[in-house]
């Protein structure tokens, strides 16, 4: 008998519905929010009913009965470093992803909205690969302060989603590649698959890697702690420089990289500086993951909303072609992955993980 699924995939900038029977997508919708929407919240977690309305009202624009689902999946969020796989979202789960684990971002919401729409039907609820997966290698953690370790955060599902998309396509297992997989959208990361694992990660909602459409990634450790101790500024107020109003956002006033384009296309020198500078950013990203994989590099892999930008594609691959071929999926294939994570579980296939 198949089975109905409501999949619910948080972004900085948008949330993803789409609502699938088995493995057949029957609709899906991508609900843009602009940087002024979003700045009317505090907290990643104020934004809940704010878009549990949105997601609820275009299932009644699509005469969709809600009672009609058999599970509901939410994208995984910062809880605390897990391995890959389904999970059941539990009251300890639920918790973390409340108080933001490991930070906040809008992926938190994914259980969470989850949770509560299952809840009010009486269907289970998951999270599939939450952006906490973890598969550092020891030396990935070293960071230079003992106190301040490096930490597995990115985005784990699409990655790996891709990775493995790729691998079915040129007919060898996942586990066999080494890839970079150069993930695009509101925020960045760039990850070395060795043979099935991440084994090291560069992401930018937490100080690393290159700058993004609202993030600022690596910056300045010095001026950064002058800027903390200067007295102008709260703690929120610095956060929200780095993760939120940081990168394009900063720069150019938006958090779109179409608005971009269409400034570079009508010759803002200002636009087509920045975007240069993330380009080279990325490009410095991918070359350094590289040296993880020791020069052994099977395909290089982008993704994300930004991958539909050709001059970012085209900048990053006549700085990197050199290491390995490109393979570009633009958008990404995180529904599906989601769906088939919590069909393995209904289906009896797997059972769901315990957080």
């Amino acid at each position: 008998m198949s089975k109905k699924s409501l999949i619910i995939n948080p972004g900085s900038t948008s949330t993803k519905i789409g609502v699938f029977e088995d493995e057949t997508l029957l609709f899906e919708e991508t609900l843009r929010h602009s940087t002024e929407e979003i700045a009317k919240y505090a907290t990643i977690f104020d934004q809940k009913d704010f878009r549990k309305e949105i997601i609820v009202n275009l299932l009644k624009e699509k005469d969709f009965d809600i009672n009609s689902l058999d599970f509901v999946v939410g994208r995984g969020g910062m809880l605390k470093p897990i391995p890959g796989g389904t999970y059941a979202v539990t009251d300890d789960l639920l918790n973390d992803l409340k108080i933001g684990k490991q930070g906040q971002h809008a992926s938190n919401l994914g259980g969470i909205l989850a949770r509560e729409i299952g809840d009010s039907i009486g269907v289970p609820s998951f999270i599939v690969d939450p952006v906490v997966v973890d598969e550092l290698i020891p030396t990935s953690r070293y960071s230079g302060v003992p106190e301040l370790p490096r930490t597995s955060v990115f985005h784990a599902l699409n990655q790996k989603a891709v990775a493995k998309r790729y691998a079915k396509e040129i007919g060898k297992s996942y586990d066999s590649l080494n890839l970079i997989v150069v993930h695009m959208g509101g925020g960045v990361s760039v990850g070395p698959h060795k043979q099935g694992k991440v084994i090291d990660i560069f992401n930018a909602l937490d100080g690393d890697g290159a700058f993004s459409p609202e993030r600022a990634g690596a910056v300045p450790v010095g001026a950064l702690v002058k800027m903390c101790f200067s007295g102008k500024y709260t703690e929120a107020e610095v956060y929200k420089k780095l993760v939120g109003n940081g990168g394009f956002n900063a720069y150019l006033g938006t958090n779109d990289m179409r608005d971009v384009e269409k400034m570079v296309d009508e010759g803002d020198a200002k636009a087509a500086e920045v975007r240069d500078a993330f380009i080279q950013q990325m490009s410095k990203n991918i070359g350094a993951m590289a040296t993880v994989l020791e020069g052994k590099v099977d395909q290089i892999i982008v993704t994300g909303g930004i991958a539909y930008d050709k001059g970012v594609v085209d900048g990053l691959k006549a700085r990197c072609e050199w290491i390995a071929p490109f393979t570009v999926y633009p958008g990404e294939d995180e529904l599906l992955a989601l769906a088939q994570g919590g069909l393995r579980v209904v289906n009896g296939e797997e059972e769901a993980m315990q957080y």
